[in-house]
C-alpha cells in the first residue's frame, strides 16, 4: 500500500465541441479498489480508454508507475489489464481454449498460468462447455481472467456488473475483493450503481460531465452518509452536559445553530428521552436524520432523484 500506480495531470479529451474529460487529476495507490461512479456518459469509459492507451488525450498527461514518456508508457502499459465494454471472447470455444488463445496472442503461452487464472476466477471446472452457453456472470469472470494474463499491477473493469443477475453480481464482487486482498492488485472499477460499489470499493471517485467532482475514502463516505439523531433543546449546554455525564457519550457534534447531532442511541430513543426528561432537559426537536448513498451522489453532482 502507498506506492503510486497512476497519476493523471489535467487529462482532457475533446470530441468535436464536447469535452468528454475536462482537466482530470487523479492519483491511484497500490492495493486499493477505486470505485469510479457516474451517470451514463459521465466520462468513465473515456477515462479508462485513455489510461489503457486505447485513445490519445487532447491535452494533459498520464504517468503510469512513475513513467510519462511515450516509450516508457508503452512498457508500463503491459502492466495494465483492462476489461472495457464487452470481453473479447470466442463463443464457440471453451474457457480453457479462450485462455489458450489469449495467452498466445499476448506472447505468454503458459499452461500453468491458464489453469491458475481459471481457478482464481472459479472456472477451473468449466470443462468443454462453450462460452456461448455460459451465463453472463461466467463470461464476465472469464473476461477478467484474460485481463490477468501477464500478471498486471493495475486492473480496470468498466461496468463489470452491468446486466448481471444477483448471483452474477455477487460472483464479480467476491472476485474483485479477492484480487485486491490476495493479489495486491490496484483495481479501478466503474459503475453507476453506488450501493454495489459501496460493498467492494476502498475509495470512490465521483465523475460528472467529464469532471472529477469528488474523491473520498470509504470511511469519509460513511461519515457523510451517517445516520444520526438531530436534537434541539431549550438549553443546549444542559443537553450536552447530560449526554456526557449521565449517558456517558461524547459521540455527538454541536452544530453552528446549537442543534446536536447524536450518533449513539439511534435504537434507544425511548431511553434517551427518558434520561433527558429526568434531568430536566426540554427537547424541542428529536428526529432521525442522514443521507442515503444515492442522495449523497446526487447532491455532489448537483442534481436530485427526480431530475
Amino acid at each position: 500500500m502507498g506506492n503510486l500506480i497512476l497519476e493523471t495531470r489535467d487529462l482532457s479529451k475533446q470530441y468535436k465541441s464536447q469535452w468528454a474529460l475536462n482537466h482530470v487529476n487523479l492519483s491511484l495507490q497500490q492495493g486499493k479498489i477505486y470505485g469510479l461512479i457516474g451517470k451514463n456518459g459521465a466520462g468513465k469509459t473515456t477515462l479508462m480508454r485513455m489510461i489503457a492507451g486505447l485513445g490519445f488525450p487532447t491535452q494533459g498527461s498520464i504517468l503510469l508507475f512513475g513513467t510519462e514518456n511515450r516509450s516508457g508508457l508503452e512498457a508500463a502499459g503491459k502492466r495494465i489489464g483492462s476489461l472495457i465494454e464487452a470481453p473479447g471472447l470466442v463463443a464457440g470455444m471453451s474457457a480453457k481454449e479462450n485462455m489458450r488463445l489469449q495467452c498466445l496472442m499476448k506472447g505468454i503461452p503458459n499452461y500453468e498460468i491458464e489453469e491458475k487464472l481459471l481457478e482464481l476466477v472459479g472456472l477451473k471446472d468449466a470443462g468443454k462447455k462453450k462460452v456461448k452457453n455460459f451465463s453472463l456472470g461466467m463470461r464476465q469472470r472469464l473476461g477478467i481472467a484474460t485481463t490477468l494474463i501477464g500478471n498486471p499491477d493495475l486492473l480496470m473493469l468498466d461496468e463489470p456488473i452491468n446486466g448481471l443477475d444477483p448471483a452474477g453480481v455477487i460472483e464479480i464482487r467476491n472476485l474483485v475483493k479477492k484480487l485486491s486482498e490476495y493479489e495486491n492488485k490496484t483495481i479501478l472499477v466503474s459503475s453507476h450503481n453506488l450501493p454495489e460499489l459501496y460493498q467492494v470499493a476502498t475509495d470512490f471517485i465521483i465523475i460528472h460531465e467529464g469532471e472529477i467532482r469528488q474523491v473520498l475514502s470509504h470511511e469519509e463516505l460513511d461519515d457523510r452518509c451517517r445516520s444520526y439523531l438531530s436534537l434541539e433543546a431549550v438549553n443546549a449546554n444542559q443537553l450536552t452536559a447530560v449526554l456526557e455525564e449521565k449517558l456517558r457519550t461524547r459521540n455527538f457534534q454541536v452544530m453552528p445553530d446549537n442543534s446536536i447531532r447524536l450518533f449513539d442511541f439511534l435504537d434507544e430513543r425511548e431511553r434517551l428521552a427518558q434520561v433527558l426528561h429526568e434531568n430536566d432537559v426540554i427537547l424541542t426537536k428529536i428526529a432521525v436524520c442522514g443521507t442515503s448513498l444515492e442522495d449523497y451522489f446526487m447532491n455532489v453532482i448537483g442534481g436530485n432523484k427526480n431530475a
